[in-house]
């Protein structure tokens, strides 16, 4: 039997009674999204060009067995684990309509904030990260036309903030789906793309050149191995799942079931083929954020460029309401957003305001994309996306009646909890150094 839990510490009276009534509100009113709205919300939040354009690097700085096995078992684990979580959808009779909701119904007050933090950790680094890979992009275009041009990466760093901050005042993840629906064939187009471009310019390169060894000293080697941990586990980051899930019409259950298999579909479609193509393409010269590594032919790499941009403006948007929802819950006066009145809307745009300039002033001072990728992934991602479901499943009680089935269960969840649980520590420690050797070898604001 599973303890009621405790209330959150440090809430008021009327914070408890305002996200009860809101939470109320909400089961209340129900889904409306189908499972191929939930592959649109999934596709977008895992498979970003953020995400998986570093992954190539990770594997330059693993080598070929342990980069294949350490990328092939994140796949795995985390399509598992995500259908853990969509597995504990109503587990008590109730209805919990956001991650630390679910983590609160099963761990009581202390999971409540456990996820709570992670999630913002999560979140945060992610839109930094991807502002930065957005900005990158934007560069690039604003290059091939301008070839003598003084606009900075800081300049479109700047430009997409302002573009999110509109975005931001859309009411919920539900309003989201026709972007995140374009944003998963820009996904689409994306892979497709680079991968075709990665193996032009691979089998243009003379392939004697090409180096597959592990570069540097033998610390710099762990480091790296370290650091590429932390990358891979964000490149399968899905902090969203019980936000995502509560939009879905029942049986919202089976629904995400369906919308998270056909986005790991996706994922595996593109993912794996960019990794390998990449690696094999460049070997250990491959830079962080693979498009930086191409050459040629231009108008492909401006392709590319462009429908990065487009598909991350929609997974900025997935991880920043969690963000958003936090502070609106206490702040807003009426929860129902189709019934905004001018003050909350007032508020939204004052919270969406802070919450960019914040966010975009972070990414210009230090856009170091490969180390908030890997700090994110490490500290955000991993606990929430590998950790968690494993051991939540196993608190929840929800296993299965065959005695030996539920024995694997139970010691392979225990092992997934476990190995995640040091792949987190390890990209921690891996990220933390090379961001203070960027901080050492670059200045604040440093045009990359």
């Amino acid at each position: 039997m599973v303890s009621q839990p405790s209330t959150p510490p440090h809430f008021t009276v009327g914070d408890r009674e305002a996200e009860a009534a809101a939470a109320e509100a909400e089961a209340a009113e129900g889904g409306r999204g189908t499972w191929k709205h939930a592959a649109f919300h999934v596709a977008t939040t895992i498979a970003t060009p953020a995400a998986y354009a570093p992954l190539p690097f990770a594997l330059a700085s693993l080598g070929w067995p342990l980069g294949v096995t350490s990328l092939v078992g994140a796949t795995l684990a985390t399509w598992y684990s995500s259908l853990l979580i969509a597995s504990l959808w109503r587990w008590n009779g109730k209805k919990q309509v956001t991650y630390r909701h679910l983590a609160q119904s099963i761990f009581g007050s202390w999971g409540y904030w456990s996820v709570a933090f992670f999630q913002q950790v999560a979140s945060l680094g992610n839109n930094i990260a991807i502002q930065i890979a957005a900005g990158s992009s934007l560069k690039a275009i604003y290059k091939y036309y301008q070839k003598d041009g003084t606009l900075k990466l800081q300049h479109f760093i700047v430009f997409f903030g302002a573009f999110e901050l509109l975005l931001s005042q859309l009411p919920d993840i539900h309003s989201l789906r026709w972007v995140n629906a374009i944003c998963t064939f820009c996904t689409i187009g994306f892979a497709g793309t680079t991968i075709g471009v990665t193996i032009y310019n691979g089998k243009e390169i003379d392939r004697e050149t090409v180096s597959y060894s592990l570069q540097g000293s033998s610390s710099s080697k762990v480091f790296k191995a370290f650091n590429a941990l932390g990358a891979i586990a964000f490149s399968f980051g899905d902090a969203m799942l019980p936000e995502i899930q509560h939009t879905l019409r029942e049986p919202a259950r089976m629904n995400m079931y369906k919308g998270v298999s056909a986005a790991y579909t996706i994922i595996l479609l593109s993912y794996w083929q960019l990794a390998f193509c990449g690696y094999w393409a460049f070997g250990s010269d491959v830079e962080p954020y693979i498009l930086a590594s191409l050459t040629n032919p231009d108008w492909t790499i401006i392709m590319a460029n462009i429908l990065a941009g487009i598909q991350i403006a929609g997974c900025f948007q997935i991880y920043c309401r969690p963000t958003y929802g936090y502070f609106e819950d206490r702040m807003l006066h009426d929860k129902h957003p189709s019934r905004f009145p001018f003050s909350d809307r007032l508020i939204r745009l004052i919270l969406t305001s802070v919450y960019m300039v914040v966010i975009t002033l972070v990414a210009a001072a230090m856009p170091f994309f490969g180390d908030f990728v890997s700090i994110c992934g490490a500290v955000g991602f991993t606990p929430l996306d590998f950790v968690f479901p494993a051991i939540a499943f196993l608190k929840a009680g929800r296993m299965p009646k065959n005695s030996k089935l539920r024995l694997f269960i139970r010691a392979f969840n225990l092992a997934i909890a476990t190995w995640f649980s040091v792949v987190a520590v390890l990209g921690c420690i891996g990220a933390v150094r090379f961001i203070a050797e960027d901080i050492k070898a670059y200045k604040f604001f440093h045009d990359m």
